[in-house]
């Protein structure tokens, strides 16, 4: 993992600034190059290489393939994600389901929309990947209903493998200098990010004032450098998913 960063900066990436990828059942925004990118680390921010907000037709979906040596956070935002892979996991993912695939030394995986072309359903989904802090690992699986532990006006850990979270993180990583937390917001509450030397906060839903950088609306991101922890004031209902990472990927 590389060294910490030097210069503190606060930047605001949106929503109509991100990588736009799609075809005849998907429609992927990316909020760092994934489609066709080798070399994820080269574009990362902190440690976070991929942060995919995807909405997927209803019936199709990513049949079986391999991952290797990454940290795979998936939260379901609308609809239920059909989940199948080579350590012998099946199950449906539906918003509230917080669930980590640690690919290790490889894993096969397939993901589909859990509804049928009949019902017309969409699925809307954020998956975000991280390295692990050591590769090599062998590959496991994790998943935890959190919905009833979500309040709001209160920032819960979502994933972590750091030591600071290890009582109260939902679902661990296997990465120690990285947490996912979330936050649910009715207008006019308010969250404080945690200082860290890298830190990235995506409004999933919503619209809130990011203190030092303005307002921001669905899709829209913050990228913090070595920045003192900011307020987030919700304007609108908000969902906020927020990375806490305090070392940075190497390529």
């Amino acid at each position: 993992m590389g060294s910490e960063p030097t210069a503190s900066k606060a930047v605001l990436v949106p929503s109509a600034s991100r990588g736009h990828w799609w075809n005849e059942w998907l429609d992927s925004k990316q909020s760092f190059p994934a489609t066709g990118n080798f070399d994820l680390a080269a574009n990362a921010h902190g440690l976070l290489l991929i942060h995919n907000d995807d909405t997927v037709d209803a019936g199709e979906g990513f049949d079986t393939h391999q991952h290797r040596d990454m940290e795979i956070i998936t939260w379901v935002l609308e609809g239920t994600v059909v989940h199948q892979d080579s350590m012998g996991n099946s199950g449906m993912i539906h918003p509230g389901l917080a669930q980590r695939m640690s690919a290790g030394t490889g894993v096969l995986h397939s993901e589909r929309n859990g509804a049928t072309r009949s019902q017309r359903t969409p699925l809307r989904v954020v998956q975000m990947w991280v390295p692990p802090s050591e590769a090599g690992g062998a590959p496991s699986y994790e998943e935890l209903d959190v919905t009833a532990d979500i309040t709001s006006a209160t920032m819960f850990t979502l994933a972590s493998g750091m030591t600071a979270y290890r009582d109260t993180s939902a679902i661990r990583i296997g990465n120690r200098d990285a947490a996912l937390h979330v936050a649910r917001l009715r207008p006019g509450q308010s969250v404080q990010i945690p200082d860290a030397p890298f830190g990235h906060v995506y409004l999933a839903d919503g619209a809130a004032t990011f203190e030092d950088v303005g307002d921001i609306s669905a899709g829209d991101a913050v990228r913090l450098t070595a920045t003192g922890g900011h307020r987030v004031t919700a304007t609108e209902p908000s969902e906020l998913l927020i990375w806490e990472m305090h070392s940075a990927a190497t390529h």
